[in-house]
């Protein structure tokens, strides 16, 4: 009989831990302290990195990042420039990549045709003097990405503008 009773109070304990909310659960991470006030969210960001798997993931971050300030209640205005070794990954010519890079660049379009059509995605931007230095068609730019004169020219101008500028 105390066995019985032993293991009955036991259940309960495990079940009111199990159902309990956690310490973590109660204290979920938020942004409101940084955003109070805040009504909409001005970013350049200055994309070069020219590693296919990298730039996928800082895209995603990016587009996590949107989502997430759209849900605290805060327009994004998120410009994306590309420039450097990154213009290779942005482009239709698949030709013009290597082997490893081409599945990823295929992943990469997709999800710049998704964020384009995204709220808070103001402009996806190319650096025509990354296409010349890179080798890179203009006409092999992603149509979703509008090719600029100078990225850094951007840059300063979006700065001057109130946009922050973020180096993923």
């Amino acid at each position: 009989m105390r066995a019985h009773l032993i293991s009955k109070v036991l259940i309960a304990s495990l079940l009111g831990f199990a159902l309990a909310p956690t310490a973590a659960m109660a204290d979920a991470p938020d942004d409101q302290s940084a955003l109070a006030g805040l009504k909409t969210a001005k970013v350049a960001f200055d994309l070069k990195d020219g590693d296919g798997r990298q730039m996928l993931y800082r895209l995603n971050i990016i587009d996590e990042t949107r989502q997430s300030l759209i849900k605290q209640g805060v327009q994004p205005e998120f410009i994306l420039t590309f420039r450097g070794p990154a213009s290779k990954l942005v482009q239709s010519d698949l030709r013009e990549l290597s082997a490893e890079e081409r599945p990823h660049a295929v992943k990469i379009a997709a999800k710049l045709a998704e964020m384009k059509r995204a709220p808070g995605i103001q402009s996806l931007e190319q650096c025509a003097v990354a296409v010349r230095d890179q080798g890179v068609k203009a006409e092999a730019v992603l149509p979703e990405i509008r090719i600029v004169g100078n990225a850094w020219i951007s840059l300063i101008s979006y700065q001057a503008k109130g946009y922050a500028y973020i180096v993923p």
